[in-house]
């Protein structure tokens, strides 16, 4: 999988590598995986885990369908982990989950709906998949307008585990 590219960022792939150094704290390894600084705050293991909803265990045995489309979201010059843009998992029955998140110090620059909208195509044009789909509670209204300008459109409310009421939205082919 090769990197993604806008206007102001690159979309790196998530590998194996990267996903390891963070579960081991070992932030230099971070950065040279990455070839990019990262911010302080950016990922901690408790945000890998949730993104992944997966033990490094269960990674390892299967990255290639566990980090299916996930991207690191850096910027360009200079090079800067600012978030990230994960899948849950390769689909299969053709409907990609999407989850993305940015560092607290660079949101509210664009940064989450141009990286989202980006991987979001990218997901729509891959064999087999036809849907992409995402939820959000509904007081998050930054998330709500990073999906709807992202092509996503709300179909309806659904309970999730821990959030409660969540917003569910998708894009098809």
């Amino acid at each position: 999988m090769s990197a993604l590219e806008t206007p102001r960022l690159w979309l790196e792939p998530i590998s194996l590598a990267l996903v390891e150094a963070v579960f081991r704290g070992d932030r230099e390894e971070l950065e040279r995986v990455a070839n990019a600084s990262v911010p302080e705050a950016w990922p901690g293991r408790t945000l890998v885990e949730r993104a992944f909803s997966a033990d490094i265990d269960l990674i390892r045995a299967a990255p290639d369908v566990r980090l299916w489309g996930d991207r690191l979201v850096v910027t360009r010059e200079p090079r800067v982990v600012v978030g990230s843009v994960v899948f849950h998992g390769r689909p299969t029955d053709g409907v990609a989950e999407v989850g993305y998140g940015v560092e607290e110090s660079w949101q509210r620059q664009g940064y989450a709906t141009e990286a989202t909208r980006a991987c979001v195509e990218w997901a729509l044009v891959q064999v087999g998949v036809h849907c992409v789909t995402a939820t959000t509670p509904p007081w998050h209204t930054a998330s709500i307008r990073v999906l709807e300008k992202s092509g996503l459109v709300r179909i309806g409310t659904e309970e999730h585990d821990t959030l409660g009421e969540v917003l569910r939205f998708e894009r098809r082919r």
